[in-house]
């Protein structure tokens, strides 16, 4: 399979119509688009001109592409305070040739220049209300901020199995990204201040990022 990501686009919830329109006038066969909700703190949501953290996130399969992502950032205007950020993730494999197809059927304009990674999604999953226990550790640690959505678990009788405790089925379902370099202390604060033997039982894995849009400014801050 030709090299693919999945973009995951995060914006503010009035402006996901506006997103979702863009990707689909490049070409883009399905967009998926969820509520979500910001979590940054306030210092953060000030430093970026947001006035709301009601979120929208869309994710979509594309044909790897870093000159998609950087029309989107010029387009979207990304560069600008509280437009929001775009990440590109890789896709290992596609089940299926005609699902493959219709995925990435699309043409971006590819180049053949690979980015070093320097930032990764860290995603946990948690019981639901207890977002604030996962953001305060993780920001213990160094994070920024994040976006939640509400999920539904399943498969949760087989967690006394595995953790010798009852899972909540109601779940958070928490994006944090973070340069690469900070993964691994904002993942054990997780693990240790919000894990499996606190009221928050939250598991995390992180997943590297390809590309990256949206972030100038925090990058210029740090």
């Amino acid at each position: 399979m030709d090299r693919a990501d999945l973009m995951i686009a995060v914006t503010d919830r009035s402006r996901g119509g506006e997103f979702a329109a863009w990707f689909q006038d490049q070409g883009a066969t399905l967009v998926l688009s969820a509520l979500g909700q910001g979590t940054a703190a306030t210092e953060v949501l000030d430093y970026l001109g947001l006035e709301a953290t009601e979120k929208a996130v869309l994710l979509l399969a594309a044909p790897r592409s870093r000159r998609l992502v950087r029309k989107a950032a010029r387009e979207l205007w990304l560069d600008v305070p509280g437009r929001g950020i775009l990440m590109a993730v890789p896709i290992s494999s596609v089940g299926g040739a005609r699902a493959r197809d219709y995925l990435l059927s699309w043409q971006a304009e590819e180049d053949d220049m690979d980015k070093e990674i320097t930032h990764e999604l860290i995603v946990v999953i948690a019981n639901r209300g207890h977002t604030d226990q996962v953001m305060d550790a993780a920001r213990s640690a160094g994070a920024a901020g994040g976006t939640t959505i509400h999920a539904k678990g399943t498969g949760t009788e087989l967690a006394r199995k595995f953790f010798g405790v009852s899972l909540a089925a109601e779940k958070e379902l928490v994006f944090i990204l973070a340069k690469e370099a900070d993964r691994k202390p904002i993942m054990k604060a997780v693990m240790t201040q919000a894990g499996m033997q606190t009221k928050a039982q939250a598991v995390t894995f992180s997943l590297p990022v390809t590309d990256l849009a949206g972030l100038r400014l925090l990058e210029e801050e740090s």
